[in-house]
């Protein structure tokens, strides 16, 4: 008996700490990545600036080839957007909000499975010859405190997708 009861107070001592915890946690969170491209900015922006171009270098793309895959509103640029359904990416939903040709590129995303939505852009700076493409997300995991550790470890979490993504770009960007 002395044993069940240890364990009752370890484990309502842990859920404290979890959801305790969680609540004194920011809910918001920014991940940001770079890659300099040995391109110009006009053989990248059409990667990024089509969702179908997405495809050929987004790592979620790759890991699950199965993504069942829905594109919507304009062809490229402010208005396009796609939604994916994926047993192991997640289910989700990006929209682009504007476009500045060769410059930029900003988007909603939006997960249903946990009810949020983030802004992001990828940014080109020419740097001589070469791009140099800034990726941002900025987020906030809202009121739910299990969630808001998922924010304390964005960066580390979402930032190794950001530059595996970013290695794709600029190996497709890069093929003469």
């Amino acid at each position: 008996m002395r044993i069940v009861k240890w364990i009752f107070v370890v484990l309502a001592t842990l859920a404290a700490v979890l959801v305790g915890g969680g609540y004194a946690l920011s809910p918001k969170f920014t991940v940001v990545r770079s890659v300099t491209i040995n391109a110009p900015a006009d053989k990248v922006y059409p990667l990024v600036a089509d969702p179908r171009g997405w495809k050929q270098w987004s790592v979620w793309n790759r890991r699950d080839p199965a993504m069942q895959v829905e594109y919507f509103g304009a062809p490229a640029g402010a208005g396009a957007g796609w939604s994916w359904k994926s047993k192991t990416q997640g289910d989700g939903r990006m929209s682009f909000t504007a476009a500045e040709p060769n410059r930029r590129l900003a988007y909603d995303l939006y997960f249903p499975d946990f009810g949020t939505t983030s802004k992001g852009d990828l940014t080109l700076a020419a740097e001589g010859h070469a791009t140099k493409v800034t990726w941002t997300m900025d987020g906030d995991m809202g009121s739910n405190p299990l969630y808001r550790w998922f924010a304390l470890n964005a960066d580390s979490l979402v930032g190794k997708d950001f530059d595996a993504g970013l290695a794709g770009l600029k190996e497709v960007a890069e093929k003469p």
